[in-house]
């Protein structure tokens, strides 16, 4: 991978993962709690949400010697005990950044669709531009999807405890092994489920 499009790469992860991240904490903190607000995590600057270790040395590291993006942001932290819904709340709270991932994708996608119907009114673009805007929603999806995966410690884990609280339980049992079979599944299988994803959003293939 050459170094500019690592880059390029490495920098629409980091702020994609910072609006997933603003995200968790604005609808917990919509649900009445103030711990990532009171944390300085209710914010959109990348500095407050980055992991030294997960967020800079292993991703670019990794980046520049295999071309695979490894890495994480700092969790936002949340109190379930404060949220109004205290049935539903960690759901919309776990829910809430592949959402934020998922809206950054739909309203992009709905650019390109909108540039390959009425192609003249976008003339003055590049198709390098283009090729930019639809690697950005392809990592969205990707994210998404990823982070919605049912094991610990990522959202979807929590997402599915709330709805599957009995086949939780298996789950939950793997504990931080969870995150390995995540990777494992994102690197054999989530890449044609987010070419899926891709086509029904931008009405075409992703791929250059």
């Amino acid at each position: 991978m050459e170094i500019a499009t690592g880059i390029f790469i490495y920098l629409i992860i980091v702020f994609s993962a910072v609006f997933h991240e603003y995200s968790h904490g604005w609808v917990a903190y919509r649900l009445g709690d103030t711990t990532a607000k009171d944390a300085g995590r209710l914010t959109l600057n990348p500095i407050a949400h980055m992991d030294p270790m997960g967020t800079v040395l292993v991703p670019l590291l990794l980046m520049v010697t295999t071309g695979i993006f490894i890495g994480w942001a700092k969790p936002v932290p949340y109190n379930p005990r404060n949220l109004s819904d205290q049935k539903y709340g960690s759901l919309k709270v776990g829910v809430a950044g592949p959402a934020a991932n998922v809206i950054i994708a739909l309203i992009l996608g709905l650019f390109i669709r909108a540039s390959i119907i009425y192609p003249a009114l976008f003339s003055a673009f590049s198709p390098f531009f283009f090729v930019l805007i639809e690697l950005i929603i392809f990592i969205n999806i990707f994210l998404a999807l990823f982070n919605l995966l049912p094991f610990p410690p990522l959202d979807g884990s929590k997402v599915f405890a709330d709805l599957f609280p009995r086949q939780w339980v298996y789950f939950e049992q793997l504990g931080f092994l969870g995150i390995f079979f995540a990777l494992f599944i994102a690197f054999f299988f989530l890449a044609p489920v987010a070419q899926f994803v891709f086509r029904l959003i931008v009405g075409k293939g992703f791929g250059f």
